[in-house]
């Protein structure tokens, strides 16, 4: 750790006006070191003004550069951990953060003491790993939200570090309910775009930037990129660190502990950098292999089995059941019931009238940029999400059905004569879910007699961008029987669908 003071100059007297002495504060933290060896700085006050987004999987490392960085950066600026696994309690004893149990407060104490650590720019660790997911995302939503609503007096710097991000700022609606999932949206949002004049920098560390709101995201200026594999995930983390996309595959490569970096806080080029050592945490931690206990059978038997009855018999009972509701509650709500279906008299169902409106849902939400990037279920929900809001009564399709229709709307098969569909969609009976949206492409590009395949949107259809995925994926439709592809000596390829006319070179 760095810090360069500059000494004040004695304070002077000019007509008996006494002039005050100017302090000026450079302030960096050695993050890690480079592939030759050299230290890679963090500037902590630019860092307060530009915010940091970190991302990686599983085991690439994040906790330990949080910890780094925390750690490195402890004697200079208040901080604020949002600790979902209770990674970073052991912040408390070297560094002096005080750990909040998030279980044990109501909503208006966790908003008090939110309030109170502005105004006394104490630095804690808001430990949640105690309450259930939603219980998570609607404590640290309210949590952060006393901090960015905190009395202006009280707007002192202070980083605030979200961990595992894409809980409290998801892309897309999931299981939580759809009040908290705009509650804790509205204050991530808050934090990274707003948050700054605050005096709050927001550090979001994510395992995955699909999962993760775009425009929470696109706030950071500062970012560094650990090792992950899936290909979306590393198209977005290419493209923030300004990298072709053809260079993507280096981030898959990383190892443990190495992150690439970019921005005004640390580098204006990307550079791969080794996280250095911590402090806290654990201090002997499993990794690899362990060698079993040498116990023999009927001692570990014993262990196993001993005394347990008396265990169970002395664990804690289970929570009383609540109260049956009265007998004039069950009648008054039974009769209400009633008088709406009376007053609201059930009209036939045209159902018509609800397939179409069904299509025209689908239709949408296949027009979405985006959308066929996202998971078939996550895809689903909107859906069903979107005919609750239109009210929508009838029979609703299940997700096969659903698939195959999304991957009609997004491809352009409503487009083609009704003969022509009919054509490409007996040919796709075959042809596994997932795989539709190419086939059907393909199919069409195949039909129209066109000399080119359009890779961008063969890409699309199949939610990659990799050229790998795609040759796998007209290997894979060629030992099913249901495309053929010609190779050429110039390096072109043909594809071909039997039972259509017409040939789509690529």
């Amino acid at each position: 750790m760095q810090a360069d003071w500059a000494k004040p100059s004695p304070a002077s007297f000019v007509n008996g006006i006494r002039l005050a002495s100017h302090v000026t504060v450079t302030a960096s933290i050695t993050i890690g070191h480079d592939s030759t060896g050299k230290p890679v700085e963090f500037d902590i006050e630019e860092l307060l003004a530009t915010r940091l987004l970190v991302q990686g999987n599983s085991g690439s490392g994040k906790s330990h550069l949080l910890r780094r960085l925390l750690e490195e950066s402890a004697k200079m600026v208040q901080q604020v951990v949002i600790d979902p696994e209770g990674d970073f309690t052991s912040l408390a004893e070297p560094f002096g953060h005080v750990v909040i149990d998030g279980a044990a407060y109501s909503p208006p104490e966790i908003e008090g003491l939110a309030r109170r650590i502005r105004e006394h720019r104490a630095s804690v660790v808001l430990a949640l790993e105690g309450l259930e997911v939603e219980q998570q995302i609607r404590c640290a939503a309210q949590f952060i939200n006393a901090l960015f609503d905190a009395p202006r007096e009280h707007w002192y710097p202070a980083l605030v570090v979200v961990d595992e991000a894409q809980m409290f700022a998801p892309s897309v609606a999931g299981e939580i309910a759809e009040d908290t999932r705009r509650m804790t949206l509205s204050a991530m949002t808050n934090l990274m775009c707003r948050g700054r004049k605050r005096g709050l920098a927001g550090i979001v560390a994510t395992q995955r930037l699909a999962k993760l709101a775009k425009n929470v995201a696109a706030e950071a200026s500062n970012f560094l990129m650990g090792r992950t594999f899936l290909d979306i995930d590393m198209v977005r983390a290419a493209d923030l660190l300004g990298m072709e996309r053809r260079q993507a595959e280096r981030i898959r490569e990383l190892e443990r502990g190495n992150f690439l970096a970019l921005g005004p806080a640390i580098t204006r080029l990307p550079v791969a950098v080794k996280i250095g050592p911590v402090k806290s945490g654990l201090k002997a931690r499993a990794e690899g292999l362990m060698a079993l206990p040498e116990t023999a059978p009927a001692d570990m038997e014993a262990l196993l089995t001993g005394g347990l009855a008396e265990e169970v018999a002395q664990a804690a009972p289970p929570p009383p059941a609540p109260p049956r509701p009265r007998v004039e509650e069950v009648e008054q709500s039974i009769a209400t019931a009633e008088e709406r279906q009376v007053e609201a008299p059930a009209e036939p169902v045209d159902h018509s009238e609800v397939t179409e409106r069904i299509d025209a849902i689908i239709v949408g939400l296949a027009a979405e940029e985006g959308a066929a990037f996202q998971s078939a279920s996550a895809q689903y929900q909107t859906f069903l999400t979107r005919c609750r809001r239109e009210r929508i009564i009838g029979p609703m399709p299940d997700i096969g059905s659903f698939r195959r229709r999304f991957a009609e709307a997004a491809n352009g098969l409503g487009e083609l004569d009704e003969e022509t569909r009919a054509r490409i969609i007996a040919l796709s009976a075959q042809v596994e879910d997932d795989l539709l949206g190419p086939f059907f492409v393909i199919a069409k590009t195949a039909h129209a007699g066109e000399t080119t395949l359009d890779e961008e949107a063969l890409a699309r259809a199949y939610g990659t961008s990799s050229p790998g995925r795609i040759r796998r994926l007209l290997g894979h439709l060629e030992r099913q029987g249901l495309v053929v592809v010609r190779e050429e000596f110039g390096g072109g390829r043909t594809v071909m669908v039997p039972g259509l006319e017409g040939i789509a070179a690529e």
